[in-house]
């Protein structure tokens, strides 16, 4: 899927929010710039947050428990080991989604169930938004 803008890129966020369940675990992946919060943006706005949604980058964790499903948006961009991951106590089965910036940081098979997305921005500009979808998305996962 290619999306044009920023704009597009969270509604993007905004559209998947309809489909998230309690104990999902979403994945971002991409570069600096590529698009992962403004996609976190709009997907914890639909869900019913309407004010700032900051880069978690150096909180790592920014929980939005009072939405209409719980959220906890995570970046762990600054983590230098996988293993510092277990300190942060992160449980999606808790009754919320997981939201996770740069989870390659946290070891390549941490989160296999999760709806890995990715961004890539685009030479003529834009972003391509490409996903792994597992069995519990299949059913939920837009096939445009």
């Amino acid at each position: 899927m290619i999306l044009g803008s920023e704009h597009e890129t969270a509604a993007a966020g905004a559209a998947l929010a309809k489909r998230v369940r309690a104990g999902d675990v979403i994945t971002l992946s991409g570069p600096l710039g590529a698009g992962k919060t403004a996609f976190a943006r709009g997907l914890i706005a639909a869900l019913g947050h309407d004010g700032e949604v900051p880069s978690p980058s150096f909180a790592i964790v920014q929980p939005y428990e009072d939405l209409v499903l719980p959220v906890w948006h995570v970046d762990l961009y600054r983590l230098q080991d996988p293993s510092e991951l277990d300190e942060l106590g992160l449980d999606a089965s808790a009754g919320g989604v997981l939201l996770i910036e740069w989870p390659e940081r946290g070891g390549a098979d941490r989160w296999p169930g999760a709806l890995a997305l990715s961004l890539e921005v685009m030479p003529e500009g834009g972003r391509r938004l490409t996903a792994k979808v597992p069995p519990p998305w299949e059913s939920r996962w837009p096939t445009r």
